[in-house]
């Protein structure tokens, strides 16, 4: 029997509680300096994306993936102990909060890039197969005299390797 998401078994542990400032302070700025490794990561990705080098692109996918999870890990625990880092390192929360507010921007920009790609790949690869249908379906005329369309049952499937 396989479990639910409602059981016991499947919730992770609740983070630590903050004890001291120090700790606190330890907290915050290794979410910010996970924070500025997958920012960079990121920008990389868009430059790449935009420069049309998917395939190097695609080669940061598990450090960005290793990057998100210490960052999901990390603010877990932060939203854990939001108490505790108001009373001992308010102002690394507020500069937390400000290179979260940019970094939510930059995704955001990346989000876009890579929906355009995703965008412009899919378009060649039905455009490439509307061609391959069309020059493969028989020259035939109608009682019109004009050409037939191709119909869709005549179609030729396509193959497409998604390693890039």
């Amino acid at each position: 029997m396989s479990p639910t998401p409602g059981n016991a078994s499947n919730a992770k542990p609740a983070p630590p509680p903050i004890a001291s400032a120090a700790e606190a302070e330890n907290l915050v700025r290794h979410l910010l300096a996970a924070m500025d490794a997958l920012v960079a990561t990121v920008e990389q990705e868009t430059a790449l994306v935009r420069g049309g080098q998917v395939k190097q692109a695609a080669a940061l996918e598990a450090t960005k993936a290793e990057l998100a999870r210490s960052y999901v890990t990390d603010t877990a625990q932060v939203k854990a102990n939001l108490p505790a880092l108001k009373k001992h390192v308010p102002e690394l929360l507020a500069r937390l909060q400000q290179q979260h507010d940019s970094f939510r921007a930059l995704l955001q920009i990346n989000l876009t890039v890579l929906a355009t790609s995703h965008a412009v790949s899919e378009s060649l690869i039905r455009g490439a197969h509307a061609e391959l249908a069309r020059k493969s379906a028989p020259q035939t005329y109608g009682n019109s005299g004009r050409a037939n369309a191709p119909s869709r049952s005549t179609a030729v499937p396509v193959s497409v390797s998604r390693t890039l």
